[in-house]
């Protein structure tokens, strides 16, 4: 079920108009961000708790991945402000990139706390298995994985309305700390029914097999932005958009280029006029599209264009090579 809801909650931000510059989504997305360590912090305690009254491997695990969790939100919060904070004389693009940093540290967190689930359910197998009031973690671990689930859904869907790529990936992070709970519950849940204590750490190394793969896609997509991945479902929105506005202008143009820096995506384009159209007119028409396409645009965007005379363009740029 919640594999069906995270599917739902991947819908193109294409069909959202919000972004994450505006003063209110800002303002929103910092209060998620606070909601998320704060609910961290809570399912932290709600963990260790559980774990001290029943020794069980399965939700020492679940309470080491939400220490991770934790740090993982701090540095994400930390982030996020970071992301807004103007251009300056240092980051003459402002500091928006951080945003692929901070998913590449949250996956990389998730790997850590996946090793770390492995190490603790091996480490309880080996040394023996002593559990002990089982229904009770079982109910504590539930709940957390409830509230959980809802808020990590809130998270991605608020990060991807907005194109914030910090709040999506910490939402996926809260998702993956749900599985690890869902997990847990199961294991738990086999051994009482059964009373066959290996069911307990064999359902945490499964569980942290699962979240190691949540980890590396964050990190591959956090790889993917800092090189300028060049994202097909953004061609797919700015394509059509780009040639209707092109069309009305009566503009021909080539050598689109785009990429998202986290909160926005930057077009370039080359624009080519006739050799003796005036610059004025080249420049106003170019102006009209560096204004009018950002406006048809469901996200943040930039737009960057070069003129070009379209009789000899293909000539100056060889020349240019040499």
């Amino acid at each position: 079920m919640l594999e069906r809801a995270w599917a739902r909650a991947r819908v193109s931000r294409a069909m959202y108009p919000t972004n994450a510059r505006d003063p209110q989504a800002r303002a929103e997305n910092r209060r998620a961000m606070r909601l998320s360590l704060v609910a961290g912090a809570f399912m932290l305690v709600g963990k260790v708790s559980a774990y001290v009254v029943t020794g069980s491997a399965a939700i020492l695990s679940d309470a080491a991945e939400s220490v991770i969790h934790v740090v993982a939100v701090a540095f994400a919060a930390f982030s996020l402000a970071l992301s807004f904070r103007p251009a300056d004389r240092d980051f003459r693009y402002g500091y928006e990139r951080i945003a692929f940093f901070s998913a590449g540290f949250e996956g990389a967190m998730i790997v850590v706390a996946a090793v770390a689930i492995i190490v603790a359910a091996v480490d309880k197998w080996l040394h023996g298995l002593t559990l002990d009031r089982l229904g009770l973690g079982t109910l504590v671990v539930a709940a957390a994985a409830a509230l959980n689930a809802a808020l990590g859904l809130y998270l991605v869907r608020r990060g991807r309305r907005t194109g914030s790529l910090i709040l999506e990936a910490n939402g996926r992070h809260v998702l993956t700390d749900s599985w690890t709970s869902v997990g847990v519950v199961g294991g738990l849940l086999l051994v009482l029914w059964t009373g066959w204590k290996p069911f307990d750490p064999i359902l945490a190394i499964l569980v942290a097999l699962n979240i190691l793969r949540s980890g590396g896609q964050l990190i591959r997509r956090s790889v993917a932005g800092l090189m300028d991945y060049s994202d097909p479902a953004i061609a797919t929105v700015l394509e059509p958009r780009l040639q209707r506005v092109a069309r009305e202008l009566a503009v021909t143009y080539h050598h689109v280029r785009f990429r998202h820096t986290g909160h926005r995506v930057i077009v370039e384009l080359h624009l080519l006029f006739p050799y003796n159209t005036p610059v004025g007119e080249a420049h106003r028409l170019a102006t009209a599209i560096e204004e009018r396409l950002p406006a048809e645009m469901p996200y943040d965007t930039e737009v960057v264009t070069h003129l070009e005379a379209e009789e000899d363009h293909e000539e100056v740029h060889r020349a240019g090579a040499h």
